[in-house]
């Protein structure tokens, strides 16, 4: 089954996780224990409705706050489609957060609250999906019920919004607008009959008729090798097969390829999933590959199709999000880990700071603290096979790790 990630962003109180409350009840989707502890927690607190929120804020201060903190990953399926849907936090501080959930999304939606409008919290949460490429975005004017479904309320934050994607750099991005009560379930799951001004789908129902097309960058495949497979077995004796994930295209039995770093050329000889041959891998494929040469291959080696090749070099420019409460600057040394590849690196130089309400750039920067978004360039030890990231998500991207502490301190969008 097809399977849709979606990253949700909305400032405090919202209603984004009531929102996705909503579409776990709506689609029962909640267990029955998980159901009664919402009726019992509801009622307890004096509520004359169901606190949906209660089923996705899983940190005891988030309930308590009633406000979202960290990344949760809500799953639930429909006859049609299986979603993830991270929940990430809207605020200013929890940047990192926002950029961690969207980043491996391929729609978002973004929550506007219909008496406050669009706010900076919300140029941050668009410019993020923009950053992030994310190809369809949906955004919800929330709690119509609070301003009497007014159509009016709702064109004018639909023209507030429009002025904001005007200041965007992605135009392959599709956007659309969803009058929602998630606390009364108006056009969440169904269609409401408070809106009948509104004549688009409900928010599930576009998420339903969403096509891979839609929401996919198909291009360029890239097979990065994870593992090379020699079995010990006499009946497999002359075995030699390449595991790894095909990215961003398709790969098939015949098929020109080159290997890197060695840019030696061979053919697709077999794909193999299990024990069973396909002629084709599809994108998002995990496969072993079978070349009709003998070549020198090993885990973080690259094959691409003939004529198509990456960037291969040993420096870069990427937009970085930090994450870490030490600082970032110019000359500090980290692990980049590109796909399976995983290299020293160190910062040549931080170019400007950007700012994520769309407020401009900073240039006189020394250095980056958490949260920040920047323009930096590195120097690798030894080149990486890359791409941009606004053509190929998953070959443009990359994390970086500290040497000392081997944590996690950042996201990287190579351009």
């Amino acid at each position: 089954m097809e399977v849709l990630k979606i990253a949700t962003a909305g400032s405090v109180d919202d209603g984004k996780s009531t929102l996705i409350g909503r579409i776990l009840y709506d689609t029962k989707s909640l267990t029955s224990d998980k159901l009664e502890a919402i009726e019992k927690t509801s009622k307890s607190k004096g509520y004359d409705y169901l606190d949906f929120s209660l089923a996705t804020d899983g940190l005891v201060a988030e309930r308590e706050q009633g406000i979202t903190i960290d990344v949760a990953h809500i799953y639930f399926s429909t006859d049609k489609k299986s979603y993830i849907i991270a929940d990430t936090p809207g605020h200013v501080e929890y940047t990192r957060n926002m950029v961690t959930g969207a980043s491996t999304s391929q729609a978002a939606i973004i929550l506007i609250d219909a008496r406050k409008g669009v706010i900076e919290q919300t140029n941050r949460h668009f410019f993020i999906n923009n950053l992030l490429r994310i190809k369809d975005v949906v955004v919800a004017i929330n709690k119509m019920d609070l301003v009497d479904y007014s159509e009016e309320t709702y064109n004018k934050i639909k023209a507030d919004f429009e002025q904001l994607m005007a200041k965007r750099d992605y135009q392959d991005q599709k956007i659309t607008f969803i009058p929602v009560s998630a606390l009364k379930g108006d056009n969440v799951v169904n269609k409401s009959d408070k809106t009948p001004w509104y004549t688009g789908p409900a928010l599930l129902e576009h998420f339903e008729a969403l096509d891979r097309k839609d929401v996919y960058n198909v291009g360029t495949p890239r097979f990065p090798v994870q593992y090379v497979i020699r079995p010990k077995t006499e009946e497999h004796h002359d075995f030699r097969g390449f595991a790894g994930k095909v990215y961003g295209g398709e790969l098939s039995v015949g098929d020109e390829v080159v290997a890197l770093p060695s840019q030696t050329r061979s053919r697709i000889k077999e794909i193999y999933f299990y024990d069973k041959k396909y002629q084709t891998a599809a994108r998002r494929s995990s496969v072993t590959i079978t070349l009709e040469d003998e070549i020198n291959l090993s885990r973080g080696d690259m094959l691409v199709k003939a004529g198509d090749l990456p960037t291969i070099d040993k420096q870069f420019t990427a937009t970085v999000s930090w994450m870490d409460s030490d600082k970032m600057t110019p000359g500090k040394k980290y692990v980049v880990q590109h796909g399976v590849n995983k290299v020293l690196a160190k910062v040549d130089n931080i170019h400007h700071k950007i700012n994520p309400d769309y407020s401009g750039i900073e240039t006189e920067v020394d250095g980056l603290g958490m949260n920040d978004i920047a323009q930096v360039s590195f120097k690798l030890n030894k080149p990486i096979f890359y791409d941009k990231f606004k053509d190929h998500r998953t070959n443009g991207s990359f994390i970086l790790i500290d040497t000392q502490t081997n944590n996690t301190v950042g996201a990287g969008f190579i351009s």
